[in-house]
């Protein structure tokens, strides 16, 4: 609600918004970054949890110090509007993926040229924003490359009889985008198959990019000039992030991360961006905060890392 402003001086706490911003720095109208949470869960097949996801993300946030000091400058002043948690039907998960596409889409018409970074909820949803790009960037002649960070290539054609699960989410995607895969540890003789077969593939597997950052490089040459990406926090160590479904050991830390991000949004047009699969762990909140300013770190780059 809006405090009067005669009562606006007292001990409020900060709203609950992403960074706790006020409602000048989040208001929809003037933000040029928009957070959209969907606490989406129906296909996990481990560890459950990431319909919290979207709502610690917010919580960790509204006590991230504003200024990065990285860039010197606070990246909040592009301005942040946070909306309201979008719930999908249960009725099946193509419906609720079709429900998806269809508020994306929406979105997409209400708020051109905003930058739309969605917080999951499983990595099943983010079919739904991809095919929305693609489907917009094809109209323009152009061919969107999708930059997924995670320890699982999800390029199954089904499972556990759903063809919509998270595991296939990027199957579901693959034949109309040029997919880049980091930080992959964990995958099937199948999904290697259709990976060495299509030359619109890639994966860089976590094993082989622990040393030095040359591998970067090589992700930029696989990236076309329009990106979307898509983070799994599972392509952290779990000693980073245990909070989430399918932890796999050896994977991503936090530096080389940032370098990977800070290059793509340096050298390509990034038109929009999700986190997914963060299964908040009751009384562990340093993961929840490591994402939260993954995500802040994200809007920076995107307006900032240019400069």
């Amino acid at each position: 609600m809006r405090v009067p402003e005669p009562l606006r001086q007292l001990g409020w706490e900060l709203p609950r918004n992403f960074l706790g911003l006020d409602e000048g720095a989040s208001d929809v109208a003037r933000a040029r970054a928009v957070i959209l949470p969907v606490p989406y869960e129906a296909t996990v097949s481990y560890g459950a949890g990431t319909a919290g996801g979207p709502s610690a993300i917010i919580e960790a946030s509204r006590f991230i110090e504003l200024y990065d000091q990285e860039l010197d400058l606070e990246p909040c002043d592009v301005g942040i509007a946070t909306l309201p948690e979008l719930h999908l039907t249960h009725a099946s998960p193509a419906d609720a993926l079709a429900e998806l596409r269809a508020a994306y889409d929406a979105l997409l018409d209400a708020a051109p040229g905003k930058f739309v970074l969605m917080l999951g909820g499983e990595h099943s949803i983010s079919s739904a924003p991809i095919l929305a790009w693609a489907d917009r960037l094809a109209a323009d002649g152009r061919r969107l490359s999708v930059l997924q960070v995670d320890a699982h290539t999800d390029l199954r054609p089904e499972y556990e009889g759903s063809p919509f699960s998270h595991a296939s989410v990027m199957h579901r995607v693959h034949e109309r985008v040029d997919l880049v895969a980091v930080g992959i540890r964990a995958t099937t003789k199948e999904e290697r198959d259709l990976v060495r077969a299509r030359d619109n593939l890639h994966v860089f597997y976590a094993d082989h990019i622990h040393d030095g950052d040359g591998w970067i490089d090589d992700v930029l040459g696989r990236l076309g000039d329009d990106v979307y990406i898509s983070f799994d926090v599972d392509g952290f160590d779990p000693s980073l992030v245990p909070s989430t479904g399918t932890p796999e050991p050896g994977g991503l830390t936090w530096y080389p991360v940032l370098a990977l991000l800070r290059r793509v949004f340096r050298e390509r047009n990034v038109v929009a961006a999700d986190v997914v699969e963060l299964a908040p762990i009751p009384g562990l909140a340093a993961p929840d905060f490591l994402v939260a300013k993954l995500v802040y770190k994200m809007i920076a780059y995107r307006y900032f890392a240019r400069g």
